[in-house]
């Protein structure tokens, strides 16, 4: 008789009922639904619980997948899910401001990984589309299933996988009020003075039943008040320097960062299933979020007045000369928030016939400003060369650290002015009349102008997104010797995202317009200093704390529109928008075959898009201003055939074999689909004086793609798992994926002033590009001495002109290995004892040698976990290899990175009263944990070999509370 053979009656009902914590007995059925004798039950909670749960889920999947499961509501021992998700095989995560937000699948970062909530089609927050899954908190997640195979079913997909988050369903889980708080510290301590260490987290769910166990209402809401403090050593770059054959950085960027997050969400669920045949569920989700602080520290050119050779390749130590720092306060704010409400209905016509409705709205917003406000030794221009600083530095692999300053006490609010330091106002040439001056420059060079006007500057992105989404389908069960059932349904999504980048130039009331005359620049006022700030750990000593946001917020500052000013920030602000709509078929296979039992689905989806994209190309005029009437569009339509097969075999008792293949398709990055473009212009000396354009170049283009088609990959999965107990398997599975077209960045040389690809048109204005001396010193590749008020032309036209295209192809292989072995199994001295252990080993290959953002060759995970009696304790690590990656850059773009691997290390010691004598504390749970126990850093490491960005974040623990009854 034909049978399911992953539905095992008698061993899953017992294992999920008893890891759900009920009392009594439970009456176990065989294959043959024959009633056995009653089974005393064994109450199993924490971690087991957990395990058993996700296990069963696991089982019950004809596809290759993974799963995770709380052990109750709200029970999920970390802040969000994120930092549950990076635990499980082929899975990694990606740490944001110290704390794990993206995501990678198999290698692929999150934007390459379909993301959806109870099946349905999730947004995002940030510039692309992958989800920023730690903005969903622990207390409304019961788990999620991870499909590492595709099918048909799937309408959210990617090359990575699918990432399902699901909530509790009000009728489907017993009654319950949770109560949780948390009180969380960051051990770094903070090293600026407004912001502390501690945070909290409270949340208060409930799931409840009416009117016969037909209505079902479940609620939560959850708060988190969260702070990070970091360190962050930074480089713009090295160069070699001639004269001791070591590296020294170009510029440095070392700055203390505190923030806070803050987020407030909302879950609602209501349930009527009034009968078998008819089940409606409408679900609401509300995320207010806020992520505010300050980035305090020294940003500034670097120039080596003597070098001595160490005795390694890296290692050095000297002098860096004529050093008038930058000392930069950035407030940063982004605030944000993301709703969606949906409604799922399942009606069965009959016993045959079934329907199935799922529409949703959702939408999402976020407003990212970050300040830069600027102080120093002296306004641009004001200082000779003898009135600079110097500072006795060491260098090494590692980067630098400073030994010794001279002729500078950032400590003294009486020594720093609030002004800017460094020529950085070349982009204000449109305004030059604006900041006319007569007044001589103390250093040499003329009379101030627009280039000495810039004393700060505040980035504004604004990003918005709204999805609509509508699935319906129809399905027949069958009862035949191979098809169990087939579903036809068709999906329809339409998705608009923007991004506008704008931002606002700072300029100092004391900055000498006009006729002025007397001082030109002022001390740091009163009402905005806050004490000092520590930058001893860079060498750097104290330094002044002020509050960066308060002159642009009470006017202090004349702000000026860098709109029409920066033609990169113009065209870097567009729309896209999305219509998919896709029709699928898929039948769902129960067989016996030569006395094997097989179980799968066969299935195809047609995908037809129309994308397209309205945007703007920044580009400078004879005005010296970007001409915002200069709009640009593109897109295009494409449909996409993508079959998919999932078999799983049961070879012997509880041994399965696995076998996958698919298409697969993510649609191109949202920031790479944009209309807009622009032509670019390094205003930096020392660029400005190279002649080989292969090296440096100020110039620069880039143009977007809206025409660009999905990423797409054909997959083969084979797995083979065996479960020996409800709380242990072992597995194997060897993945393949043939990219057959991934989007590479294209680049051709052009003659910015004559450009063939538009008509010969020449870019260069002289009054604009031109750049004037500020200070007497050496500059360029060649050291070449300059002279104040020395004009500057650039000494070559050549530069690359960039796009996004088609074309590029590879391939992914990979082998992950999972086991989970309750040791009670080995010996019973071992009762209670148990490991969680998974390895990923990938080789990913791009033909042009370019890596996979996301892609570690090998990442690997171990839980440690004992429990008994209610106390329990676990130990989880996790190591992973260099990756590739892109993040948030300067002027609110995004940037590409090589970061370092990482072995993060938590813990968590917990006691559940449910087992204890004290029944007034049944339903309480008390824990400890602790994250990032071994003070691990986030370094990204440049060409030459040496850290150009290192992060310190510190560990972290919260002891929490949570109550349930």
């Amino acid at each position: 008789m034909k049978h399911n053979p992953i539905f095992k009656p008698a061993i899953l009902s017992l294992a999920v009922a008893t890891a759900a914590g009920s009392t009594g007995l439970v009456h176990a059925q065989n294959s043959d639904n024959e009633t056995t004798s009653d089974v005393e039950e064994v109450m199993v909670t924490g971690i087991r619980a957990s395990l058993m749960r996700a296990q069963s889920m696991k089982m019950e999947n004809a596809s290759i997948s993974e799963a995770l499961a709380a052990e109750d509501i709200g029970k999920l021992p970390d802040s969000s899910i994120a930092e549950s998700l990076a635990r499980l095989p082929g899975l990694a995560g990606e740490r944001k401001g110290g704390r794990v937000s993206g995501i990678s699948v198999r290698g692929f970062k999150e934007d390459f990984v379909g993301t959806t909530l109870n099946g349905r089609e999730l947004l995002g927050i940030g510039d692309n589309r992958g989800a920023e899954y730690d903005l969903y908190p622990s207390e409304i997640m019961s788990g999620a299933v991870i499909y590492k195979s595709s099918e048909a079913k799937l309408t959210t997909t990617g090359i990575g996988g699918t990432v399902d988050l699901r909530t509790a369903r009000p009728l489907d889980s017993a009654p319950t009020v949770t109560l949780n708080g948390s009180y969380e510290v960051n051990s770094q301590g903070s090293d600026n003075p407004e912001f502390d260490d501690n945070g909290n987290r409270y949340a208060i769910g409930f799931s409840q039943k009416f009117a016969d166990d037909t209505i079902g209402l479940a609620m939560a809401y959850a708060s988190t008040e969260s702070p990070t403090n970091q360190r962050k050593y930074g480089v713009w770059g090295y160069d070699k320097n001639a004269a001791s054959d070591r590296y020294v950085p170009s510029g440095l960027d070392i700055m203390a960062i505190s923030s806070v997050l803050e987020r407030d969400t909302v879950s609602a669920i209501f349930q009527y299933r009034p009968n078998e045949d008819l089940d409606i569920v409408i679900d609401a989700l509300d995320i207010d979020y806020s992520d505010y602080g300050v980035i305090r520290g020294f940003i500034e050119p670097f120039s080596v007045g003597s070098i001595t050779a160490g005795s390694g390749e890296f290692d050095a130590t000297g002098v860096q000369v004529n050093a008038n720092p930058v000392l930069r306060t950035d407030p940063k704010e982004i605030l944000g928030d993301l709703q969606t409400v949906g409604v799922n209905l399942k009606y069965k016509f009959n016993e045959i016939w079934s329907f199935h409705l799922d529409a949703a709205d959702s939408e999402s917003s976020k407003t990212d400003t970050r300040g830069e406000s600027y102080a120093g030794l002296g306004r641009s221009g004001s200082l000779t060369n003898a009135q600079l600083g110097s500072r006795n530095f060491e260098m090494s692999q590692g980067g630098v650290y400073f030994t010794g300053i001279s002729g500078m006490d950032f400590s003294d609010f009486n020594s720093i002015k609030l002004t800017g330091p460094q020529g950085w106002g070349g982009s204000l040439a449109a305004e030059a009349d604006v900041f006319a001056s007569n007044v001589q420059k103390a250093a040499g060079g003329g009379v101030y102008t627009y280039e000495n006007a810039q004393d700060g500057f505040l980035n504004a992105g604004r990003f918005s997104e709204d999805l609509t989404t509508v699935k319906v389908e129809l399905a027949v069960e069958l009862d035949t010797s191979f098809l169990s059932g087939v579903t036809f349904g068709a999906y329809f999504s339409d998705r608009e995202k923007s991004k506008i980048n704008d931002g606002f130039f700072a300029t100092s009331p004391t900055y000498p317009y006009g006729n002025g005359t007397g001082k030109v620049d002022e001390v740091i006022p009163e009402k905005y200093r806050f004490g000092l700030a520590d930058l001893s750990w860079a060498g750097l000593g104290k330094v002044v704390a002020y509050d960066g946001y308060a002159p642009y917020k009470d006017g202090y500052y004349y702000q000026t529109s860098a709109a029409e000013l920066e033609p990169d920030r113009l065209g870097d602000s567009y729309v896209v928008t999305e219509e998919v709509t896709t029709f699928y078929v898929q039948a769902d296979i129960n067989a016996e075959v030569s006395g094997i039992n097989l179980v799968g689905n066969a299935g195809v989806q047609v995908v037809d898009t129309d994308q397209a994209s309205t945007g703007y190309t920044g580009l400078v005029d004879e005005t010296f201003s970007v001409d915002p009437t200069r709009t640009a569009e593109g897109g295009a339509s494409y449909t996409k055939v993508l079959p998919s097969l999932n078999l799983s075999a049961e070879v012997a008792e509880s041994q399965f074999v696995r076998f996958g293949a698919s298409k697969t398709i993510s649609r191109a990055r949202i920031d790479q689909m944009k209309a807009s473009g622009f032509v670019k212009y390094d205003q930096n000396i020392d660029i400005l004086l190279s002649t080989d354009y292969t090296a440096d170049t100020p110039w620069s283009k880039f143009q977007g793609a809206p025409s660009l088609r999905p990423l797409e990959s054909n997959n083969f999965d084979l797995a083979y798992e065996k479960y020996f107990a409800d709380d242990g398997y072992i597995s194997l599975t060897y993945f393949y994926k043939d990219l057959v077209n991934w989007t590479r960045e294209g680049q051709t040389v052009i003659d910015f002033s004559n450009d063939a690809t538009n008509g010969g048109a020449n870019y260069y204005i002289p009054a604009f590009h031109n750049k004037t001396v500020q200070t007497d010193g050496t500059y360029g590749p060649n050291d070449v001495f300059l002279t104040a008020g020395t004009v500057v032309a650039p000494a070559q036209f050549m530069g690359y002109s960039s796009s996004f295209e088609d074309g590029l192809k590879g391939t992914v292989d990979g082998w992950e290995l999972t086991a989970n072995v309750p040791l009670g199994l080995v010996s019973d001295a071992l009762e209670g004892f148990g490991f969680a252990a998974s390895s990923s080993l990938i080789d990913a290959k791009l033909d042009d040698g370019s890596a996979i953002p996301g892609q570690s060759d090998e990442v690997h995970s171990l839980t440690i976990y004992y429990a008994t009696g209610g106390f329990e304790v676990r130990v989880a690590g996790t190591d992973r290899s260099d990756f590739a990656t892109y993040q948030r850059g300067g002027s609110n773009k995004i940037e590409n990175a090589n970061r370092k691997g990482v072995q993060l290390i938590d813990a968590q010691i917990s006691y559940d009263f449910s087992d204890s004598d004290w029944e007034s504390l049944h339903g309480l749970r008390l824990s400890l944990q602790g994250t990032n126990l071994t003070d691990e850093d986030e370094e990204d490491v440049g060409d030459q070999g040496i850290v150009t960005a290192r992060r310190e974040f510190g560990p972290t623990y919260m002891l929490n509370a949570n109550y349930s009854f």
